[in-house]
């Protein structure tokens, strides 16, 4: 959808829901990570980039701190809460990514927030890995952020503060774990550039992200994203398992996150020897096998930006296959559907191809020659068709803008 389609969208199931005008529109988009997974809670590298697919919230404020929300995926129930003494896992259900922005704002000190009609229409495809949760929690945020005069949307350093709430939306009420990856990019992103994220907590706003150029005209290449339908759950502990390992590995090496031990590799003389003795240090193979992905993920993420800027494509794809090799052996959060549609584009002229976001289902992203998407998307679907999966849905990425206020 187009801003304008988004806002009409928006406001019209603002106006059926609750009889009369929202005070604007604001928008959100969701998020392809090309490279970096599972990096952002351990202090690492990742690289996504905003898509043109958007969560559109029509919202109006309250004088009381009551929460209305209705979307468009079931226009005619309208979930509610209530922020007065509201508890972290208060609220149930989807209604607890946009109540909790207005909970986690109001915790943040942010008393003149208080209750507020919404209605949100999206064209992120739902469970697709692409961050539709983000899109809906960050464009709440701006959305309050604007109505309430906090003054934190209008600066990419203010927006952190909404993208903390954000996050503490979806970790403390939603309980989703997220390293806030998807926040950044919601929020930080520019057109025609991926977000260079560096995730280390000592980092000021101001340093922890810059702007690389991602023109795919340049090249001559498109980036083929493919929604494989796969269900994609992450509240199921599985992502929480993961997160919790790398704590305990960092603790096991006596670092405060395995940035630190990553950076110490990437600085020794024989670096295979150096992750050799960090893996050894480590009690067992699953733990191992977490830590050498974070490990080599990161030195991905770098080895990528510099490839892509030289306009070296080949080197670029292959380290989108390693990055996916690794998520599948190292860090086992691939599916079959993820790993046959992998391995269809590769085999079909992608320079690269690899799952991205979070795992368990989801999407993959190839670097295919311009022109080649949808062939290469038919393939995949015919292979999926032939094994009784679910149809994927494929879509062209390019590096879109980020959050905004659109009516």
């Amino acid at each position: 959808m187009s801003d304008t389609e988004g806002a009409k969208a928006a406001r019209d199931l603002f106006e059926q829901a609750y009889g009369e005008a929202p005070e604007g529109v604001w928008a959100a988009p969701g998020r392809v990570n090309l490279i970096g997974e599972h990096t952002d809670y351990n202090a690492g590298l990742c690289l996504p980039i905003a898509l043109p697919h958007r969560t559109f919230i029509a919202l109006k404020p309250r004088e009381d701190t009551k929460v209305r929300v209705v979307s468009d995926v079931a226009p005619d129930k309208v979930a509610e809460a209530d922020l007065d003494g509201l508890k972290a896992r208060g609220v149930d259900g989807w209604s607890a990514y946009p109540t909790g922005v207005a909970w986690a704002l109001r915790q943040a000190g942010f008393d003149k927030v208080k209750g507020f009609d919404a209605a949100f229409t999206s064209c992120v495809p739902l469970g697709s890995g692409l961050s539709s949760s983000a899109a809906m929690t960050c464009s709440t945020a701006l959305a309050l952020d604007d109505v309430y005069g906090l003054g934190y949307g209008d600066s990419d350093a203010g927006r952190v503060t909404l993208i903390n709430a954000a996050i503490k939306s979806e970790n403390e009420m939603a309980g989703a774990s997220t390293g806030g990856l998807d926040q950044n990019a919601s929020m930080r992103c520019t057109e025609g550039h991926a977000l260079l994220l560096d995730c280390r907590p000592e980092l000021t706003p101001l340093e922890n992200v810059s702007q690389q150029e991602f023109d795919l005209d340049k090249y001559n290449l498109e980036l083929l994203v493919v929604d494989t339908q796969a269900p994609h759950q992450l509240n199921d502990g599985q992502y929480a398992q993961r997160r919790a390992t790398c704590e305990e590995a960092a603790k096991i090496l006596g670092v405060a996150n395995l940035r630190v031990t990553t950076d110490g590799i990437s600085k020794a003389d024989d670096q295979f020897q150096a992750l050799k003795e960090t893996l050894d240090a480590l009690p067992d193979e699953t733990m191992k096998k977490r830590v050498r992905h974070v490990v080599t993920e990161i030195e991905r993420v770098r080895s990528f930006v510099r490839a892509f800027a030289q306009g070296d494509i080949k080197a670029a794809g292959r380290l989108f296959n390693a990055s996916h090799d690794s998520l599948a052996a190292d860090y086992e959060v691939t599916v079959p559907e993820l790993d046959i549609a992998v391995d269809v584009a590769r085999k079909n002229g992608a320079y690269g191809a690899r799952m991205t976001g979070g795992g368990f289902g989801g999407s993959i992203i190839a670097l295919v020659d311009k022109g080649r998407s949808r062939e290469v998307a038919q393939k995949i679907a015919d292979a999926f068709a032939a094994r009784g999966f679910h149809e994927p849905r494929a879509l062209a990425a390019v590096a879109s803008a980020s959050a905004h206020r659109v009516d």
